[in-house]
């Protein structure tokens, strides 16, 4: 077990503690799969081990990478307040999806029909830009531009998402049960920044650390996504050998 005393701990510890992942809730909000990530308490808030903690990123960071060399997707979601724009930054920076607001229900179960209003969404949008929208009535015009504003709002973050992603990564599973119930059902791996609150075992890879600091929040987003990013870099190509260099 770790202190929450940064001498001689690893960077990646240092880094940890300096963003405040190590505070968790008070004990009564602590779910019992939390239990064996807690280091102690201080001030009556519960401590997460954060040598655990650097364990389950580097496991979570892998399996992201790992997905990204396949050349698949890993849909980012995060609606409370400390992760809306973090996760809506990262997930772009990425090119990748994201739900930065409310997940919508079915946007994983009920693909078909959601990748549908998004193509409607598409189409509104191009036929505004081009004024083909023009034809219809001042009132339908206003009608139509509702339309497609609570389009945007529900669909915008998930317009390069094509089919099903490979792994979903979520902030906070308890708060995005619905993202976490959805992906489960459909056998797709999640990855979840998860409090002492929250039900580790309902994810795949769980990291626990504090996810209600948007500083703790920021740095393990951009953490995954540096994951991502990295996973699909190319290879760097072998310079070749000259044939007149000597032995």
């Amino acid at each position: 077990m770790q202190s929450t005393d940064t001498t001689a701990k690893s960077p990646v510890i240092e880094a940890l503690f300096k963003v405040g992942a190590h505070f968790g809730y008070a004990k009564a909000r602590r779910h019992p799969t939390a239990k064996p990530f807690i280091f102690g308490a201080k001030n009556h808030v519960e401590l997460f081990d954060l040598e655990e903690t650097e364990k389950a990123l580097a496991a979570a960071k892998a399996f992201v990478s790992a997905v990204a060399a396949q050349g698949k997707q890993v849909l980012f979601v995060g609606g409370k307040s400390e992760a809306k724009e973090v996760v809506k930054s990262a997930a772009e920076a990425s090119g990748l999806p994201f739900a930065a607001g409310r997940f919508v229900g079915g946007t994983l179960t009920n693909f078909s029909e959601i990748r549908r209003r998004v193509d409607k969404m598409e189409r509104l949008l191009s036929e505004r830009e081009t004024g083909e929208l023009n034809r219809y009535t001042k009132k339908e015009r206003l009608l139509i531009d509702r339309e497609i504003a609570k389009l945007q709002s529900n669909f915008a973050g998930i317009v390069s998402m094509k089919s099903l992603p490979a792994a979903v990564f979520v902030v906070d599973p308890r708060r995005e049960h619905i993202a976490v119930l959805e992906a489960k059902r459909l056998h797709i791996p999640v990855v979840a920044l998860a409090n002492s609150d929250c039900d580790l075992s309902q994810v795949d890879y769980a990291i626990p650390a504090n996810d209600s600091s948007r500083a703790s929040v920021a740095h393990f987003v951009e953490e995954i996504a540096s994951a991502y990013r990295e996973g699909r870099a190319p290879a760097p190509t072998a310079s070749p050998v000259s044939a007149t260099a000597t032995v």
